[in-house]
């Protein structure tokens, strides 16, 4: 392998700002996705993983949780899936003289950018406490160090185990089972902060939460409502199975406060008219809405159908799946029909006629999905939107039938498999009863703390232990400057992880950084190779198949780190045998087969090339789990997201270059930004109210109710068609705005989509002298 110098920054100066793009994918998508493959993979490397990934025996995708179709393609992957694999896979490692060279004060300067081009990480190292350097440990001694130190608690409950959403089914597993023999429920993830308003919001209303829609569902639908969410960056191949249902008849309305270049118009690069054509229009419809509507949007059309009912009783509304499977229509309608336009029209920022426009689709249509992102997940009033989007679904039967439901679009691989699998501080008691008879022990049954709550806990001091199975939890969590506090207030922290974060900065007393293979790399265990599984955004799970050899010798995998901690920690103390799942995941497997509904005979399945999918009781027989045995219509009130006068209600996004915390590159190519992430999108009526220019520097401060000062300095505005009075800053350099106790009502998810920011020009400090 050829080690390649790391990349350095570019500053502020070297940024050009030129036109967002109007199209998505297409010749240019190819060449950013294969070029840089090329050229640090090398030919074979990047054949031999471009040509396994998404594919039926190869090894699955880490940039996404977007289903594969039945009948893959040759080219089964899109741009951002050709970036994650050629960061994962180049072959540049951090040195061993790298420890010494730079201490944890020195890599604070760094950027997330930085970090990441230092190369894949190859063996243990600790920063003892009162140090300022890592320095190179063994794996027995890591674990020795680990192990004592979460003896040594005064309570499990100090300890708090993150885990993030690429981790395996396997390794979530085990993971999650050596937290509970050891005693705590503290198991934090990732959907704490994108997918959680989703996965509470269902579970009330329908029984589960999670899509209740299957891939081919997408060939048969009517009308698709795609909501809160730009698929061109963060999920491109929903593209096609978009494209796909437009060639088939299907009518799209977009739903978003920015115009997305992938909701506008999609070039298929495996298709003739994608190469030399003007490709595919997606959007028929596009309500640039403002950030906080659509929960006022949703209840005005289901407004509008109660209406349509009156006027044509019978014709409109499916009384008899109502009567049959739903609770609280009769409620509902007496408070639909109480909507108050003119609030909608404030709340929404679209016209009258834009929403009966929508509305006239929706009633038009006898199939339709509605899918959503964290557009619509990180609002305070979150849980109660996506209730509204199951309202509108049932009224016209649209669950549980081809071609229509409910299609929440996950971004993290297997964050939907971990939940599966365990991960989640509130599990229900018939999860832990499983558990407990599988393993023979009692787990804790207190329920623990979220990723937020894991962030206060810290502050006061009663989590002393934090642990992050992958991701980067100090650059994903809100609030960024008291979050940094609250980790270096801890005793000890480990990460683990395949390169440089900024978690590996900001650090308790105590740190240590555990290495980890990739997705891509071939795991051999003591029976022999191994795969692992993944569960994707529609139920379906499926296998995956490391391809090339790891990076270095000495790596160990997530399952094999997890159980060697285990041995270290708990010793005889609960009768489990890690060393036997270590040795075999298929007896890992064994164990779930037994313990999680649905995965009978799991091995055997997951091990086929066409994996299976789980049950789903809306989306298979119209059976809900809930309260009241039915899908159940909820009243929810509205309440109207006001923006102080001299505001703007600011959101956090990804650039094109991006996958979560993740930098590729400096460049966000769709919105016309290169070599550059400090901007700020204002729409160019908003900047003349303000009395600002385009291209001027500005200090964004967050409006809030506390003495913190939350404030990015020196950031240029960039003039952009976004809804009015709204703006957008990149994640995660923005998170600092986000307020720690802003919050999503019921899901705890941090508010990242509505922030009440004032824009003041930046002061340039007086020349002494």
């Amino acid at each position: 392998m050829t080690e390649q110098p790391p990349v350095d920054d570019v500053t502020d100066a070297d940024m050009t700002v030129g036109e967002p793009k109007e199209w998505a994918a297409g010749v240019p998508g190819v060449l950013h996705s294969m070029d840089p493959a090329i050229k640090q993979l090398g030919v074979a490397r990047t054949l031999k993983l471009m040509t396994s990934l998404n594919q039926k025996g190869g090894f699955d995708c880490m940039s996404c949780a977007w289903p594969d179709p039945d009948h893959r393609k040759v080219a089964e992957f899109c741009e951002n899936g050709a970036k994650a694999v050629t960061w994962e896979a180049n072959p540049v490692l951090v040195p061993r003289t790298f420890w010494s060279e730079h201490s944890i004060t020195d890599l604070l300067d760094k950027t997330e950018y930085w970090l990441g081009m230092q190369g894949r990480l190859t063996e243990p190292v600790w920063k003892p406490a009162g140090k300022d350097h890592y320095e190179p440990v063994s794996w027995q001694r890591a674990f020795e160090i680990i192990g004592a130190k979460l003896n040594g608690l005064a309570s499990p409950d100090e300890a708090s185990f993150y885990t993030s959403g690429r981790t395996s089914n396997e390794a979530a597993f085990v993971y999650q089972l050596f937290v509970r023999a050891f005693g705590t429920n503290n198991l934090p993830d990732c959907s704490n902060m994108c997918h959680e308003s989703t996965s509470l919001a269902m579970a009330e209303t329908v029984g589960i939460g999670k899509s209740t829609i299957a891939y081919d569902d997408f060939e048969e639908t009517e009308l698709i409502i795609v909501m809160g969410q730009n698929p061109g960056t963060n999920h491109p191949r929903m593209l096609t199975a978009l494209e796909d249902a437009k060639q088939g008849g299907a009518e799209i309305v977009a739903v978003n406060p920015l115009p997305e270049a992938g909701l506008r118009r999609y070039k298929n690069p495996q298709k003739v008219r994608g190469i030399v054509g003007h490709g595919t229009q997606i959007a028929d419809q596009f309500l640039q809405i403002r950030l906080g509507g659509d929960m006022a949007l949703l209840q005005a059309i289901s407004k509008r159908v109660i209406q349509a009912e009156q006027a044509a009783p019978g014709t409109v509304v499916d009384h008899a799946f109502i009567a049959e499977h739903t609770s609280g229509y009769e409620d509902f309608v007496e408070h639909a029909l109480r909507v108050d336009d003119d609030e909608v029209v404030r709340a929404t920022g679209l016209t009258i006629a834009e929403i009966d426009e929508v509305a006239a689709r929706y009633l038009k249509s006898k199939r339709t999905i509605i899918t959503w992102a964290m557009g619509i997940t990180q609002h305070t009033k979150a849980v109660d939107t996506i209730k509204e989007i199951i309202n509108l679904l049932l009224l016209r039967g649209n669950i549980g039938r081809p071609g229509a439901g409910a299609s929440p679009i996950r971004g993290h691989s297997n964050v939907q498999g971990d939940r599966t699998m365990g991960i989640w501080e509130q599990m229900p008691d018939t999860f832990l009863d499983a558990l407990a008879k599988e393993f023979h022990f009692e787990p804790p049954r207190e329920h623990g703390v979220d990723a937020l709550k894991g962030i206060t806990a810290m502050q006061r001091g009663e989590v002393k232990f934090w642990m992050g199975m992958g991701g980067n939890l100090v650059a994903a969590i809100s609030d960024t400057q008291l979050a940094e506090a609250a980790f270096r207030g801890t005793e000890m922290t480990v990460q683990v992880s395949t390169k440089l974060n900024r978690s590996h900065a900001v650090v308790g007393d105590e740190a240590l950084i555990l290495p980890t293979m990739g997705r891509t790399e071939i795991d051999v265990q003591a029976s022999g190779p191994q795969f692992v599984s993944v569960e994707d955004t529609v139920c379906s799970v499926h296998g995956s198949h490391g391809q090339v050899p790891p990076v270095a010798p000495g790596l160990l995998s997530e399952v094999a780190i997890v159980c060697e901690l285990a041995r270290a920690t708990l010793g005889d103390r609960v009768p489990i045998d890690w060393s036997a799942m270590q040795a075999d995941y298929g007896v890992i497997r064994d164990h779930i087969s037994r313990v999680v509904p649905g995965f009978d005979d799991y091995s055997r399945r997951a091990g086929s090339k066409e994996g299976f999918v789980l049950p789903n009781g809306p989306r298979d027989s119209r059976t809900f789990e809930t309260a009241t045995g039915k899908a159940m219509i909820t009243v929810n009130e509205l309440e109207h997201v006001e923006r102080p006068e001299g505001t703007l209600l600011l959101q956090t996004l990804r650039s094109h270059d991006q996958y979560n915390t993740t930098i590729y590159s400096l460049n966000d190519r769709y919105r016309g930004i290169k070599k550059g992430r400090h901007v700020v999108f204002v729409n160019p009526l908003d900047l003349a109210d303000l009395g600002l220019t385009d291209g001027q520097l500005v200090d964004v401060t967050t409006v809030w109710h506390d003495d913190v000062e939350r404030v990015l300095h020196g950031w240029r505005v960039v003039e952009y068609p976004s809804a009015r009075g709204c703006a957008a800053a990149y994640f995660p350099e923005a998170n600092v705005l986000v307020p720690l106790d802003s919050a999503a009502k019921g899901s705890n998810t941090p508010v990242s989509k509505a922030v009440p920011v004032t824009l003041m020009p930046t002061r340039v400090p007086a020349t002494v002298g």
